[in-house]
């Protein structure tokens, strides 16, 4: 990719309600490169597509099945097809501290094998908080892009977490934009690694990560980011 990604944030989430299909289509009406999404496990095993663990209503999204789940609230297969003519940045939902945590990566294992039933590798790239997740799927598979989403990196553990990361096959670091700086993008370049940031909506701040090189701006406004990065 040369041109700077525009990566729809739980899809066009400023114009429609985040993480559903209305979001997903809206972001390629207005010209996104990529959605990004969120993907937790049902107790049934199906892939619902939602943030938070816990729904409004107080559910655990683990503890019901798919058909339990309220109507907005889709499943993987329908919104990777909603994301027609873009790439997906899928984000696993499998953090320690959350209800639905597991251990053993079941959710990753189901994701990997949809996505292998699909074809299109090259649309996909895999990104989770927990490390574990993300190297798990260069094991189940290794076709699809991988990234690390993090906070941010300290400047005395960038080199050796590029090379980590470089040394596992993954592709890209998805740190928060508030812990960005030009040398995380220089280090994590020089180690051939792309760098994508979340979640960017002020344009002078899109307009200062595309002057330090940024591959990839995820946002809640994509109309907003597109103009930007046409304007530089």
């Amino acid at each position: 990719m040369t041109q700077i990604q525009v990566i729809a944030h739980r899809g066009a989430s400023r114009a429609e309600r985040e993480n559903t299909l209305a979001a997903f289509r809206r972001a390629g009406t207005i010209g996104a490169d990529a959605v990004e999404l969120d993907v937790r496990r049902t107790s049934d095993g199906a892939m619902a597509v939602h943030h938070d663990a816990v729904l409004p209503d107080g559910r655990l999204i683990c503890e019901m099945t798919a058909v339990e789940l309220p109507e907005h609230v889709p499943l993987l297969p329908a919104a990777l097809d909603a994301c027609e003519g873009m790439w997906v940045n899928i984000e696993i939902k499998n953090h320690p501290l959350d209800a639905d945590f597991d251990p053993s990566d079941s959710l990753a294992a189901t994701i990997a094998t949809h996505l292998a039933e699909r074809g299109e590798d090259h649309r996909w790239l895999i990104s989770a908080f927990n490390r574990p997740t993300v190297d798990a799927m260069r094991t189940l598979r290794p076709e699809v892009r991988t990234a690390w989403l993090t906070e941010g990196v300290r400047d005395e553990d960038l080199e050796r977490i590029a090379r980590d990361l470089a040394g596992f096959g993954h592709t890209a670091l998805h740190p928060y934009t508030k812990f960005l700086n030009q040398r995380c993008i220089d280090v994590f370049h020089s180690h051939g690694l792309q760098v994508n940031s979340w979640t960017i909506d002020d344009p002078a701040r899109m307009a200062e990560v595309i002057g330090w090189g940024i591959d990839g701006i995820c946002t809640n406004v994509p109309d907003v980011a597109i103009q930007v990065r046409d304007a530089q």
